[in-house]
């Protein structure tokens, strides 16, 4: 693996309802070089997803610094960090979100219609994309008509095809059995391995943090070591 891609911090975050603030992320502190794959893990409400948010420039921070390949995110305003997140992150969501009224081909595209590019590149894009998966041969078939695996399958491909710096994954795996579940996760492990992909994983499932390079455990909004989380 090579330098550091994601660079973190003194990151907390922190949200107001009504008149409290209660505080979700307390001072985190994380390298991830080019090339990771890394499993974040931690029970529920311990901040593992709203970390993986904050990385992937869905939301911002309270205080801290979040570089991601040298350039400080968090300082961003809305419009720049919408604009970073299309150019740089690939997300996997637990629940597929594909259109049921596009094709696996279409639902590959869509990130793509956001560039100032042809209709033939995006088909282009979008089935080397899908070859990449292996679903090459189910680009005419819509949603209905795949397995939940062949759907995941496919928010990949989508995830992939703008060729992203980072693909963020939050619980990929969580709606499905576990042979499937571990097909999608060899996937996974294959973008990383043979194509250099890094890979941030939010996962509950000991067996595919498995999968990833490592893991970094979250436990009430901080970063524990392994022997702590083991001990909760």
């Amino acid at each position: 693996m090579s330098d550091v891609l994601v660079e973190i911090r003194g990151l907390t975050k922190a949200y107001t309802r009504g008149k409290q603030t209660v505080e979700v992320l307390h001072g985190i502190d994380l390298d991830i070089p080019a090339g990771d794959f890394v499993a974040l893990m931690g029970p529920s409400g311990s901040g593992k997803t709203t970390l993986l948010n904050l990385i992937g420039g869905l939301d911002s921070p309270t205080s801290g610094s979040l570089a991601i390949g040298g350039q400080a995110i968090e300082r961003f305003n809305d419009k720049a960090l919408a604009h970073w997140r299309a150019e740089h992150v690939g997300f996997v969501f637990q629940f597929y979100n594909l259109l049921p009224v596009l094709t696996a081909q279409k639902n590959v595209e869509l990130p793509l219609l956001l560039k100032d590019m042809s209709a033939s590149e995006r088909a282009r894009r979008a089935r080397i994309a899908l070859e990449l998966v292996g679903l090459a041969e189910r680009s005419g078939h819509k949603p209905k008509e795949l397995s939940g695996g062949q759907e995941q399958r496919v928010a990949i491909a989508r995830a992939l095809v703008s060729d992203p710096t980072l693909l963020v994954c939050d619980e990929p795996t969580g709606d499905l059995d576990r042979a499937t579940a571990d097909e999608i996760l060899t996937l996974l492990q294959r973008l990383n391995a043979e194509h250099g992909k890094t890979i941030i994983m939010v996962t509950h499932d000991p067996k595919a943090a498995e999968y990833a390079r490592r893991t970094v455990h979250l436990d009430k909004g901080t970063l524990i070591d392994a022997a702590e989380a083991l001990a909760h």
